[in-house]
This record gives C-alpha cells, sequence and structure tokens, in this order.
C-alpha cells in the first residue's frame, strides 16, 4: 500500500452493526482501521440507505453496550472517512441473496480491491466475474491489512 492511495474497501452492513453490538471483535477492528484512516471506505446511495434502514431497527440493538447516541455518532464519524461513489451502471452479477449486488456495483464503481463482510458465502454464485474485486471475512481482511 502506497501513501499516494489508500486500500479502498467496501463495508457491509453486517460488519457496520457487529461492531456497534459487540464491545470487541474483528468487526470493530475493521471499522477501527477505517476511522484511523488506514482504508478508504467507500458508500454508495444503496449501502448509505441500507446502514439508515439497519441502524434504525431498535431490536437488533437491544443488547448493545452502545446507545441510540453514540451508535449515530459512531455511524456519522464512520461516513466522515468514506467516500461518497455514485454508481452509474447496474452490473447485477445475479448473486443469490438480490440485495448484495449493489455492493459489487459499488466495489467496482469505486475502485475497492474488497467487500469485506461477514457473508461470504453469498458472494459465491456470482455470474458475473470481478477479479480485481475479493471478498473477505474481517479476519480475513485484517489479516492481509497487517
Amino acid at each position: 500500500m502506497t501513501l499516494a492511495r489508500l486500500l479502498r474497501i467496501v463495508v457491509d452492513t453486517n460488519v457496520l452493526v457487529g461492531a456497534m453490538i459487540g464491545t470487541a471483535g474483528r468487526n470493530r477492528q475493521v471499522l477501527r482501521a477505517c476511522l484511523e484512516g488506514r482504508v478508504k471506505p467507500v458508500v454508495g446511495e444503496a449501502l448509505f440507505l441500507e446502514y439508515e434502514d439497519v441502524l434504525d431497527r431498535k431490536a437488533i440493538f437491544r443488547n448493545s453496550p452502545l446507545t441510540a447516541a453514540e451508535r449515530r455518532e459512531l455511524f456519522e464519524a464512520f461516513l466522515s472517512v468514506c467516500e461518497w461513489v455514485p454508481v452509474y451502471y447496474r452490473w447485477r452479477p445475479n448473486l443469490r441473496d438480490e440485495g448484495d449486488n449493489h455492493l459489487i456495483e459499488l466495489a467496482v464503481a469505486g475502485g475497492a480491491s474488497a467487500i469485506v463482510t461477514n457473508n461470504v458465502a453469498d458472494f459465491r454464485s456470482s455470474d458475473l466475474r470481478f477479479p480485481e474485486v475479493s471478498v473477505l471475512t474481517p479476519v480475513d481482511f485484517l489479516k492481509e491489512l497487517s
């Protein structure tokens, strides 16, 4: 990784939520790497709306160590280090979970080298392949980052 260009990643919603409902762990370490400027997360309209939708689901955060205000503050801090990427082309890789297609589209549009997710299995059956984009668990991503 050079100083001229940070590693660009897409942080799946399940990683963001995982960082907010746990007190430690790999999800938090991924978020920390973003907040510390070691990687550059990219976000687009579809992912932003998904983040917003899930963060409003109170049942998910029932046992969260963070209050709603603290979760909002963390989310806003995360967004402040993200680069907004417009997605102009809908590639439709036909993933097993249709709701994940936008992540690949964002990664391609944003020049991301990885999608960091806890659901790598959902990305294995793609009709379209983008070899420049890896799909990694937080554990595997952190191994590559170090």
